[in-house]
């Protein structure tokens, strides 16, 4: 029965809760988080898509914290905040048209959008990776076409560099760089959906870890928490708890949210865990 792991996303904020929430549920249930870790789909959109090639990587748990809990990092601030994002979400909204259409317009937005150089940002994804291979796993990664509107799943037989799947991935639209592959530019998987959880529709159960709340609005579609529940298969999902969210602070964005939303994710790892043994045990 394959079982996916399931990495949304959710800015640097994200990344950082994600990492702490599997580290907690080792420090509570080891043999519990080796099973997650290794998933046999390990499916990542936008911050999900970094902590899946991190642990795909086979990077140990506790390294990866620490990472995210060091003074220093390799992380830089665009200067776009939640709210620049919700402006340019507006914006492709208001107009009628299709869902791929409007994601089109957000494309366009993202295209037009003056960021960093595309190989600044590159770098600093380069630095998020344990390793520049894919793993020998089955890694997913989620991003949409800024031309089409369409949504792409890189994997290690895409033929592109798993730096630049996640840097697609991860690319923000208005605060980073659509990414070049192939002549085709890509912006944020969870442009679309944080989860898509139809890329692991293969999978008989799948986990999920949501830095957000369960009730988040989501430009698309009934949200998150609908879109889990749709999932043809078992699920067990964890939604970013109020003490989470509360460390996420205003702008998920800013390198400076990583230690506490780090933090809080092990706190939160650690209370989970038991019920997540649960559901892989069940």
């Amino acid at each position: 029965m394959p079982r996916a792991l399931v990495l949304a996303g959710g800015g640097l904020a994200g990344i950082a809760w994600e990492t702490g929430v599997l580290a907690g549920i080792a420090d509570a249930a080891p043999d519990t988080a080796s099973k997650l870790v290794n998933s046999d789909v390990l499916l990542g959109t936008s911050a999900g898509s970094a902590v899946a090639a991190q642990i795909g990587s086979g990077a140990d748990l506790d390294e990866l914290y620490a990472r995210q809990t060091a003074e220093e990092s390799h992380e830089i601030d665009s200067g776009v905040t939640v709210d620049d994002i919700t402006a340019v979400f507006l914006t492709a909204l208001g107009a009628p048209g299709s869902t791929r259409e409007r994601l089109q317009r957000i494309g366009t937005i993202a295209l037009s959008a003056q960021t960093v150089p595309e190989s600044v940002r590159r770098t600093v994804i380069a630095h998020r990776l344990p390793s520049l291979d894919w793993p020998d796993r089955d890694l997913r990664i989620t991003a949409i076409d800024t031309g089409t509107g369409e949504l792409v799943v890189f994997t290690r037989r895409s033929g592109v560099a798993v730096v630049d799947a996640v840097a697609a991935s991860c690319a923000v639209p208005g605060a980073w760089p659509p990414v070049t592959i192939d002549g085709r530019r890509y912006m944020d998987g969870g442009v679309g959906s944080t989860v898509h959880m139809a890329v692991a529709q293969d999978c008989d159960a799948a986990v999920v870890l949501v830095p957000a709340g369960e009730n988040a609005p989501s430009p698309f579609g009934d949200g998150t928490a609908a879109e889990i529940a749709e999932f043809p298969g078992r699920t067990f999902a964890v939604f970013a708890d109020d003490d989470a969210l509360a460390a996420f602070g205003r702008n998920p964005l800013d390198p400076a949210c990583r230690q506490p939303s780090a933090v809080a994710g092990r706190a939160q790892g650690r209370r989970v865990a038991a019920a997540i043994t649960e559901f892989l045990t069940g």
